[in-house]
């Protein structure tokens, strides 16, 4: 699986930065999920659980409480008003 850098922060600070294969959360309009090479966009994010799945196929999932997901062709950024990790 291919890989992109994601970087997850909120106001306490950053709460991931890495390679991933895949995020999914649901956005304004509904759920997306994200991969490499996704096209440029950006969306609000409703409060929801975040899963991120990594090259190895682990997943690790997150609540965020909403805020804004930006996608680049280089990385895709989450600005969370708060992320908690449940696992």
């Amino acid at each position: 699986m291919k890989t992109f850098p994601l970087k997850i922060s909120s106001p306490e600070g950053d709460v991931f930065s890495g390679d991933v294969a895949c995020i999914s959360l649901r956005g304004e309009l509904g759920d997306l999920a994200v991969m490499a090479g996704h096209i440029p966009f950006v969306s609000p994010i409703k409060p929801c659980d975040c899963k991120i799945t990594f090259e190895d196929g682990t997943e690790r999932v997150g609540h965020t409480d909403g805020g804004i997901l930006t996608v680049s062709a280089e990385k895709a950024v989450i600005l969370s008003g708060s992320f908690l990790w449940m696992n």
